[in-house]
């Protein structure tokens, strides 16, 4: 089992975590992560684009000049994709983006960025975070002790003072442990998560 460090939020050992290798040592799969990734963005996607294709755009129906002896071009319409105001090759459609990822498939893919972030170091383990009041300067401070940017907080329980002082941080975000996924791990530098957070998600992956 793979050992991490545990800290206080004024950036100091306190002591040290055991990290469960059935979730935190897993092989890492990363076509599973990409596909949780896609999937992701892809059902953020609302799909109501829309363009109207030659047969939808409304005149056109005279020739606009003869065949022969003008010295232009033939043309056979002015809803062309060619002519101003013409219809579009190849319209986009409103569509349905999203599909489906099994469940065995999304808890791999969750397990393999949590082993990722303990393989680069990039998992921080605070022994509690909490605040008796909502500061943004706070949330700094505890990321600046750590020596942290850009960091995903994962919390055990809703803090609204800690999720509230995160949310003026531009390169910080808050999460609870049951609402954590692939895409969040791996986009921010570091993950910063709490010991008991830590618990929860081994009770769920493993």
């Amino acid at each position: 089992m793979a050992t991490v460090k545990v800290y206080n939020i004024e950036g100091k050992e306190v002591g040290s975590l055991e990290l469960n290798d059935a979730v935190f040592g897993v092989e890492v799969n990363n076509h599973l992560m990409h596909m949780a990734t896609v999937l992701q963005l892809a059902n953020k996607r609302q799909g109501t684009q829309s363009a109207l294709t030659r047969a939808e755009v409304s005149g056109g129906g005279r020739k606009p000049w003869k065949q022969k002896g003008t010295g232009h071009a033939r043309q056979g319409s002015t809803r062309s994709p060619q002519w101003t105001g013409g219809g579009v090759v190849f319209a986009p459609k409103p569509r349905e983006y999203s599909f489906k990822m099994n469940k065995k498939e999304k808890s791999l893919a969750v397990k393999s960025a949590l082993t990722t972030k303990v393989q680069n170091d990039k998992l921080i383990v605070l022994d509690g975070i909490s605040f008796d009041e909502i500061k943004t300067k706070k949330m700094k401070a505890v990321l600046d002790s750590l020596k942290l940017d850009k960091a995903l907080v994962v919390l055990d329980k809703k803090d609204e003072n800690v999720i509230l002082s995160a949310r003026n941080l531009p390169t910080v975000k808050t999460a609870l442990s049951n609402a954590i996924n692939v895409y969040d791990i791996l986009k921010y530098d570091a993950l910063v998560i709490t010991k008991d957070a830590v618990a929860q998600i081994e009770e769920v992956y493993a």
